[in-house]
Order: C-alpha cells, then sequence, then structure tokens
C-alpha cells in the first residue's frame, strides 16, 4: 500500500476526516500539558488526556516529553540523537511506507515540535493538522478513548537535513555581529520583556524580536493565520532581510510554532535553537536584556 499523498504540510479537519483510517497514514498526538504543583511549574504528559478525555480516532500518541526528547539532555526537550528518533518513530508506526499527520490539543506547538523533530530528520512525508484537537471537535467530528495500538513499522531511512537547528554557539555568533541572522522569541511579551518567566534569569537574547507563538494563530479556531495577517505578525522577524531567522523561547517548542509558520510563509531558512533560554540563562556571563 503506497503512502498517502499529503496536499502540503499542513492539512485541514476536513482532509484528514476524508483520509482517517486509509492505512498509509499514520496520525499522532503529541499533547503535553503544564501544571503548577507545590515545587513550582512541571511538564506533564499527555497521555492521560489521551487515554480519559479522548482523541482523534485511530491516531497514536506520541511522548515527546520522555520516548522523543533525550532523556539524558541537560534540558527539557533535548532533541534525541538520530538513534533514538528513529526507534520512537518506527515505535509509533512510522516507517518509508506511510505519511505523518500530527496534532495537539493545544494551540499547534507541540504537534510543530514533532514535525520539525521528523521533517530536519529526513522524514519524507509529514504534516500539521491544521486547528489540532479543538478544531476535530469544534467541527462536531467524533474522538475515541483508550490506547490505540501503532501499526507495525517497516524500514525508516533517515537522511538529517540542514540548516532546522541552531545551537549556543551561533547564537553567541549572532549576538556578536560575527553571523548574519535575525533573533526571534516565540515566549509571550511579558516573558520577553523580563516581568515574568519561570528562569531565575529574565529578559531575552540581545538584538531578539518578539514574535509569540500565540500571535501566529487564530485565538478562536487555533487555526494557523494565512496570507497578509500572517505576514504582518511575522513582520518583526523578516523586515531586517536577514537570510536565515533563529527562533527561541524557553525550551524549544514554542519556537516551533513560531519557526512553523515562518516556513509556511515562505522562510526557507528557519532554525529553532535548541537549548533556548534553558541553555542560555544557565550561563551567568550570557547577557540578557530586561525591558521593565
Amino acid at each position: 500500500m503506497p503512502a498517502l499523498d499529503l496536499p502540503s504540510d499542513l492539512v485541514s479537519t476536513d482532509w484528514l476526516a476524508v483520509h482517517l483510517g486509509d492505512p498509509g497514514l499514520v496520525v499522532v498526538d503529541a499533547s503535553v500539558l503544564g501544571t503548577e504543583t507545590a515545587v513550582g511549574f512541571r511538564w506533564l504528559s499527555g497521555l492521560d488526556e489521551y487515554l480519559i478525555e479522548g482523541h482523534i480516532p485511530g491516531a497514536v500518541f506520541g511522548d515527546l516529553l520522555e520516548e522523543l526528547s533525550d532523556p539524558d539532555g541537560p534540558y527539557s526537550f533535548t532533541r534525541p540523537e538520530p538513534a533514538r528518533l528513529e526507534r520512537a518513530a518506527r515505535d509509533l508506526g512510522i516507517d518509508d511506507g506511510v505519511a505523518v499527520v500530527v496534532y495537539d490539543s493545544s494551540i499547534g506547538q507541540w504537534a510543530a515540535r514533532l514535525w520539525w523533530l521528523l521533517v530536519s530528520a529526513g522524514v519524507e512525508r509529514v504534516a500539521l493538522l491544521d486547528g489540532g484537537l479543538a478544531r476535530w471537535r469544534a467541527d462536531g467530528r467524533d474522538v475515541e478513548t483508550g490506547f490505540e495500538a501503532p501499526r507495525e513499522a517497516g524500514a525508516l531511512t533517515l537522511s538529517p537535513r540542514e540548516g532546522f537547528w541552531a545551537d549556543g554557539p551561533e547564537v553567541q555568533r549572532i549576538v556578536a555581529g560575527q553571523a548574519d541572522a535575525a533573533l526571534v522569541c516565540a515566549l509571550p511579551p511579558s516573558d520577553f520583556r523580563g516581568e515574568t518567566g519561570r528562569r531565575a534569569r529574565r529578559g531575552h537574547i540581545p538584538g531578539s524580536v518578539n514574535v509569540p507563538v500565540g500571535s501566529v494563530v487564530d485565538r478562536e479556531t487555533r487555526t494557523l493565520l494565512q496570507g497578509a495577517e500572517l505576514d504582518a505578525r511575522l513582520a518583526a522577524a523578516t523586515e531586517g532581510g536577514a537570510a536565515r531567522v533563529v527562533v527561541y523561547c524557553g525550551a524549544g517548542i514554542a519556537a516551533a510554532g513560531t519557526g512553523f509558520a515562518l516556513r509556511r510563509a515562505g522562510h526557507p531558512d528557519v532554525a529553532i535553537y535548541d537549548g533556548s533560554l534553558d541553555e542560555w540563562t544557565a550561563d551567568p556571563a550570557a547577557p540578557l536584556v530586561i525591558l521593565v
């Protein structure tokens, strides 16, 4: 059975409803939840929500918190090594013979993170579900509860693609004016200004502009903005004319949502700073700007 042809890297709920159940399609719920506890903020797997509150019929659960990150990495959601990513993807039923649609229960940033991991690793056919689970439910479509066993995967050929990731030294060169690239912070404006934040050191990386991930989606439908409206939201990131755009946030998640929007808007050289502020703020010598 040949892989399903995706119309683009962003598909609608209407398209998915028509093709749901196709043996050449794997649908992945990549949801992660956050909660405040007595000891501070914690990320939680979205598995319980997937099992109990429901998911798109036939969707498998992709664990970004553990299986699709490096558990030995220095920061939350550290990008996994290729061998680990290949194993985790195959465990979800992903191989060379399928197309993949990813979604989450938030505004798409978690799905965008998984899209970024897979596409940057060389998986050929991956798309985001526009509006995610919220749009699916708003359309009145059915959900299922309980566990969905992944299909048995065959061979998965990975061939990492250049340019999708940035590291600390590259960001340092950009800040120092030794590399030509735009720096974009995908966190909320209050975090960007340094008024709020979960890290001991607050503020943003010098020279960066603010394009929050929440600003590139429609507040009601959670679908990605389009055309001139999206361009206007992204203007701060592109008005300098830099060929390369490096997006960061706290842990490389919101950055994936804004980064995906930039690529959808036609900017080909967009990278995520994987360590983001978790890494940057851990270095007491790394400069930060506070606008308060």
